[in-house]
This record gives structure tokens, sequence and C-alpha cells, in this order.
């Protein structure tokens, strides 16, 4: 089964660091990352940019807007695609990203989503 892993920061509390010390501080996370990666499930990571569009469907037209459709302080810094065999296993790979590791992840508002997915392709 596939699980999709969201990482989750918090733009404000990253906001108040100088840029020196978010960068090194994620310099610090490239060990873990080589642990997570060579578990060999992770099938795909992406670190998402802070930039949103969304769109949705109104008076049977597609609206296109910038900017998250709820507020929130919370984004979405990472997507993982995981393979596991269940549940606790997606949960103990997802556990070596460094976003559970590094003591300043209380101090951003680092945290990890997993939710089970379907992997749809395009049918014949």
């Amino acid at each position: 089964m596939k699980y999709l892993c969201l990482g989750y920061y918090n733009q404000e509390k990253m906001d108040a660091h100088p840029k020196a010390e978010v960068d090194e501080i994620m310099s610090g996370c490239q060990p873990h990352m080589d642990k997570l990666y060579n578990t060999g499930q992770v099938k795909m990571d992406a670190g998402v940019i802070g930039e949103v569009t969304c769109l949705q469907r109104s008076n049977g037209k597609v609206v296109v807007t910038d900017g998250p459709f709820m507020e929130t302080k919370e984004m979405i810094g990472s997507a993982l695609i995981v393979e596991a065999e269940n549940l606790e296993e997606a949960i103990e790979v997802a556990k070596l990203h460094p976003s559970l590791h590094l003591a300043e992840a209380d101090q951003f508002g680092w945290r990890m989503e997993i939710r089970p997915i379907h992997y749809y392709q395009k049918s014949e």
C-alpha cells in the first residue's frame, strides 16, 4: 500500500529566524534524509513551494484564485509517497524524516501527517 506523508511547518515561526540560522538548521536535515531514502520505501519526495493556486468549481465555471483556500499558519513543506505493508510500517519509515529528529522542529512547528492513498493509472 502507498501512503502520502505530508510535512508541515509554521511560516511565521520560520520567518522569525534569520535566514542564515534557518539554512544552517536545514543543512542538518541531509543525514536524516539519507536514512529515509536508504529504506528503499520512498517512491517520491517533493519539496513544496509556498505559492498556492486554488481551483474551485463555482456556478458551473472553474475559478482560479491565489493563496490557500483556508487561512492557516501551517504550510505544507514536503510531500512523500512511501510504500509500506501497513500503517505501522509507514509510520516507522516516516519517523526517519528530519522534521521528527531535529531539536529545532518544535520552534518551527514542523510535523508530519500520514494518509493511505489509492494509486490511479490511466485506463487502457
